[in-house]
C-alpha cells in the first residue's frame, strides 16, 4: 500500500488527472472527518470502489433511509471516476474518498465515525480496514460479493488474505458456486441472497415511466416512427467498427450510440467510423424548439450521446441491446438493458458476468466475435424482439429481491 501511495502521489505530480483527483479527494476527506466527525458518529458505513458498485449498495441505502430518516450514512469511494459522479449524493450525510488503506489511516477514519456496522460491496476487501474493524467488534458485511477458485484468496501462496474474510460477520454473495467455494475453504459464515443490481435496474425503469424528463427528448424524437433502433451502451472502438459495419449495410436501422469515453479524440474516431452520418445528442438539445431539433435530426440514422448519465434511460426507447467491452477487459452493464426487455448482444468476454451468462442460459442474450456473428445475432434479434426480449425481462424479474433479504438480516427490521 506504502508504495503505491507513493506512486499516486508521484502521478498527481506530473499531472496525471485521476492520481491528481485522488491526493486532492484524500485531502479533503482528512479535513472533512477532522471538522464534521462528531457529526458522523454511529454510522453505518457503506464502502464501495466506483459507479458500478455504487449502483449494487444504492438500493440498500435507499432502504435505509427509507426506514429511518434519522440513520446517519457514510459512504466512501476508492475510484475517482465514482467519487466525482456521485460526491453529491443526498441520501448519504457524507460522501468521501476511503483513506488511504494504512493501519494508521484505518484506526483515525474508525476513530472519527465510530460506525455501528460496516458494509463492504462486491470486491473490496482492505486488510487494514478489516482488521482494525474485527478488533473493534464492529458488524461488518459483505454483499453482492462473487468468488472464483483463481482469486487469491484460493491459491496456495494466499492463505493469508483468505483469513481476511473471517473479519466479515457475514458474507452476502451472488450465487451459489461462490457459497460452495468459501465453505470448501473454512468459510461457512456465507449465504446466497443474489445481486442488488436487479433492484436498482427495476427501479429505475419505474422512475423513468413517471418522470417526464427533458433530457430524452432528444433521444425519444430521433426514435420516433422507427421500427428498428439498436442501443449501443458502453462502447470501446471494436465495437462500434462492427456497429458501423452494419449500420452501412441495414441503413433503415437506427444506432443510438453512447460511447463508454466521450472526449474529443473518441467523438472524431466515430465522426470518421461512421463518415459523418451522426448526429450528437448535445447538437439537437442546443436546439431551442422541438421544430428545430426534428430539423437537426432529419438526415442522420445514428445519434452519438456526448454527455453522461443517460443510458439506463435510453434502453427504453431501443428494440435490441449492445453491450460494450466485450473485446476488452470486460462487458459492461447488460441488466441495464434486459430490464426494458431488450434482447443483449455482447462480445466474447463475458465469463465473469454471472448476468451474462444466466442471460444466455434463457435465450435472451447472444456473444459474438466477428462482423457475420453481429449480423446474425443482430438480424435475429430485430426481427423477434419482442419474444427475445420477453425472456430478458423474466430473468431480471425472477433476480429481484437481494435487497430486502440483505437489509432484513443486517438491520432486522
Amino acid at each position: 500500500m506504502y508504495l503505491y501511495i507513493f506512486l499516486i502521489r508521484i502521478a498527481a505530480l506530473f499531472g496525471h488527472r485521476k492520481a491528481r483527483l485522488m491526493m486532492q479527494g484524500q485531502a479533503e476527506a482528512k479535513q472533512r472527518l477532522t471538522t464534521q466527525g462528531n457529526h458522523l458518529k454511529g454510522a453505518i458505513w457503506i464502502h464501495v470502489s466506483s459507479v458500478g458498485e455504487f449502483e449494487q449498495a444504492r438500493p440498500l441505502i435507499e432502504q435505509l433511509r427509507s426506514k429511518n430518516e434519522k440513520v446517519k450514512i457514510v459512504l466512501t469511494f476508492f475510484s475517482p471516476s465514482g467519487y466525482e459522479l456521485r460526491k453529491n449524493y443526498n441520501l448519504a450525510d457524507a460522501v468521501l474518498y476511503l483513506p488511504f488503506a494504512t493501519r494508521r489511516n484505518a484506526g483515525r477514519f474508525l476513530d472519527a465515525i465510530q460506525p455501528r456496522v460496516a458494509v463492504f460491496v462486491k470486491y473490496e476487501f482492505w486488510p487494514a480496514y478489516l482488521r482494525e474493524l474485527k478488533k473493534r467488534a464492529v458488524p461488518t458485511y459483505s454483499i453482492c460479493s462473487i468468488f472464483r477458485p483463481k482469486q487469491l484468496f484460493f491459491r496456495w501462496w494466499g492463505k493469508w488474505y483468505l483469513r481476511l474474510l473471517h473479519c466479515f460477520t457475514h458474507l452476502y454473495v451472488q450465487d451459489e458456486a461462490s457459497k460452495v467455494l468459501l465453505q470448501s475453504h473454512g468459510v461457512n459464515h456465507c449465504s446466497v441472497v443474489g445481486d442488488t443490481r436487479f433492484d436498482r435496474v427495476s427501479a429505475i425503469v419505474a422512475d423513468s415511466a413517471a418522470a417526464n424528463n427533458e433530457r430524452l427528448q432528444p433521444v425519444a424524437l430521433f426514435a420516433e416512427g422507427c421500427g428498428q433502433i439498436i442501443i449501443a451502451g458502453s462502447s470501446w472502438p471494436q465495437d462500434e467498427e462492427l456497429l458501423a459495419h452494419y449500420i452501412t449495410e441495414h441503413p433503415d436501422t437506427k444506432l443510438i450510440l453512447v460511447p463508454h469515453e466521450i472526449d474529443e479524440a473518441h467523438l472524431h474516431f466515430i465522426f470518421n467510423l461512421f463518415q459523418g452520418r451522426f448526429v450528437r445528442y448535445t447538437a439537437v438539445s442546443s436546439q431551442p424548439s422541438v421544430i428545430a431539433r426534428r430539423n437537426v435530426l432529419r438526415h442522420a440514422n445514428v445519434m452519438v450521446v456526448d454527455t453522461i448519465g443517460l443510458l439506463s434511460s435510453i434502453y427504453r426507447f431501443g428494440h435490441v441491446a449492445y453491450i460494450g467491452g466485450g473485446f476488452g477487459v470486460g462487458i459492461h452493464n447488460t441488466i441495464e438493458a434486459a430490464v426494458y426487455g431488450l434482447p443483449v448482444i455482447f462480445g466474447p468476454n463475458y465469463m465473469n458476468f454471472r448476468e451474462a451468462k444466466g442471460l444466455i442460459a434463457v435465450g435472451a442474450a447472444r456473444s459474438i466475435g466477428s462482423y457475420p456473428e453481429i449480423e446474425a445475432a443482430l438480424d435475429t434479434a430485430l426481427a423477434q424482439h419482442n419474444e427475445i426480449g420477453a425472456k430478458a425481462a423474466a430473468y431480471v424479474e425472477a433476480e429481484k429481491g437481494a435487497t430486502e433479504k440483505i437489509y432484513r438480516e443486517i438491520f432486522g427490521k
